[in-house]
């Protein structure tokens, strides 16, 4: 038992150093990229806080398998300190861990950001007192407030089960509802609330993710165009601008004013001018800077994590498609959601994950580091499109010049893929996600070799799978949260579908795309956010 606690408390060092590892991470990523003129503190601890706890709650799925896996041995047995009330301490523990981060993600997501994002949209607006933009964000945070109250009354009065009596009365079934809310402990009003939040990180990650992990192999394999090309390149295009403009003007030498016509294309060409001009300026420091020189001579590591990313996102899609296969031709169907117990079709992950238990702890790092890749990704596709609101571009993400509001945005739509993430593991997945390493004895019966009458009672151990008796394998607190409603499942489902046809278009469009501009997105006509004159430092 000494050594257990011994073992657990070396487990939580690690895990508050990697606390502030993510604490590190976060701000140095927000700081990277919120603007420097716009810069707001309210603002950065929000999005660092929410950002924390998007790469805390993925983190939580490893955790949750690795401690129903640690209660048990190899062989099958459980440990020895490992007994019912352990057992169930720990399984308390992890579900604890789900309510606390779940709850934070439900504040920050229906209150804390609304309000600040509300705040910061008044405060430039109009210049009232800091009192009228409170209750002005306060006004529009209510209707976020109203929705999640609906969320949690729907999942908490809505049970699973109905009474098996026809004839209840009123009184009963109300009595039902209230014994149905005390005995899940308000796990299905969070599940259900939770569930509704997945379902829009599910359309975020066949938006982003999708093409994130198509985008970010190929950009690094590929690289960015040469800054002093693409100077020159510049250069004409300003000259031949400039020519333009003094044809233009020569029409008006002897006081005749300009045609509608001309007066537009003068228009237009001047700013096109003042954005050449702007590039100009950037391409000359970016040329002469010397961490473009140190990112010349990372290019062979580039080309290999590149080479890397891409073997991962074509191992995640092609086991993802398998698992989709799997569910439509052996699963139950739509209305049970398209769960299936095991597994028929054998995926590469599923099939490597067994294989990497035999050595500890290789099969947490493969599923560490899938989850990581899958929100770097996120990163990615979010940063290369911006934010959309449909056809209409909201706010562009760029190193240096972030505006408040969209950081905000970009920490909530991350907070949002997180959330799915657990469920895209487990389609990959299913058995260890549920039982992770765990296994347990079955009674064999062996006939002896020298011939003597009788049978050998031995017990071999065996995977855990959903045949396995419930006290001798423990389910992950992740599966409980994950399929408490079959609609949910059904509509994820589906959404794998439409992720992996996203990926394959994504791919296509990457591969066709020549090179990035060593500026993309720097300087842009159409560009709708403040501009800062200084050019970034970090390119490439």
């Amino acid at each position: 038992m000494a050594a257990a606690s011994s073992e657990l408390l070396t487990g939580w060092c690690l895990f508050g150093l990697s606390l502030l590892a993510i604490l590190a991470f976060c701000w140095v990523y927000v700081r990277k990229y919120q603007s420097r003129r716009e810069s707001e503190v309210i603002s950065t601890i929000t999005a660092i806080f929410a950002l924390a706890i998007a790469l805390i709650t993925s983190a939580l799925l490893p955790v949750d398998i690795f401690l129903v896996s640690y209660v048990k041995n190899q062989n099958g047995t459980f440990k020895e300190w490992a007994d019912t009330n352990v057992t169930r301490q720990i399984e308390d523990t992890v579900l604890y861990g789900y309510y606390t981060l779940y709850s934070i993600i439900l504040f920050s997501v229906f209150l804390w950001i609304p309000f600040v994002y509300f705040y910061y949209e008044e405060k430039d607006e109009d210049d009232a007192s800091t009192c009228s933009h409170v209750q002005t964000a306060l006004k529009y945070t209510l209707g976020f407030l109203m929705v999640c109250t609906v969320l949690l009354l729907i999942g908490a009065f809505v049970p699973l089960d109905v009474p098996q009596k026809g004839n209840s009365t009123e009184w009963e079934k109300v009595k039902f509802l209230f014994e149905e809310l005390g005995s899940s402990h308000g796990l299905a009003a969070l599940s259900f609330s939770i569930s509704s939040l997945t379902l829009i990180g599910m359309l975020a990650a066949v938006t982003y993710t999708a093409y994130g992990m198509s985008a970010l192999p190929l950009n690094l394999i590929k690289g960015t165009r040469s800054p002093t090309y693409e100077r020159l390149e510049n250069t004409e295009d300003i000259e031949e601008v400039e020519q333009h403009i003094l044809r233009i003007k020569s029409k008006c030498k002897d006081g005749r004013p300009l045609p509608t016509r001309d007066r537009r294309n003068l228009q237009q060409l001047e700013e096109r001018l003042r954005t050449l001009r702007r590039r100009e300026r950037h391409l000359e420091f970016i040329e002469k800077s010397c961490w473009t020189k140190f990112c010349g001579a990372m290019r062979p590591l580039k080309i290999i994590w590149g080479v890397f990313f891409i073997l991962v996102a074509l191992l995640f899609t092609i086991s993802l498609f398998l698992s989709n296969l799997d569910k439509a031709l052996h699963s139950a169907g739509i209305n049970s959601g398209f769960i299936i117990l095991g597994t028929n079709l054998t995926n590469p992950l599923n099939m490597l994950l067994p294989v990497l238990q035999t050595v500890f702890p290789l099969d947490y790092i493969l599923i560490t580091t899938i989850i990581m890749y899958f929100i770097f990704t996120s990163m990615a596709g979010i940063r290369n499109m911006g934010i959309w609101f449909f056809w209409i571009r909201l706010y562009k993400i760029r190193r240096g010049k972030t505006r408040p509001q969209a950081l905000l945005f970009l920490c909530m739509i991350l907070l949002l893929i997180v959330l799915h993430t657990s469920y895209m593991i487990y389609s990959l997945a299913p058995q260890y996600v549920m039982y992770g390493s765990q296994k347990y004895l079955v009674q064999h019966n062996m006939t002896p070799v020298d011939g003597q009458p009788g049978n050998v009672t031995t017990y071999v151990p065996k995977v855990c799978d959903a045949d396995a008796p419930e006290d001798q394998c423990t389910i992950t607190r992740t599966y409980l949260f994950l399929h408490k409603f079959w609609f949910f499942s059904a509509a994820y489902y589906f959404g794998n579908w439409a992720f992996i046809a996203v990926f394959l278009i994504g791919l296509i469009v990457s591969c066709c795309k020549g090179k990035k501009s060593v500026i993309e997105g720097e300087v842009d006509e159409d560009d709708s956010d403040i501009s800062d004159d200084e050019p970034c430092v970090y390119y490439g």
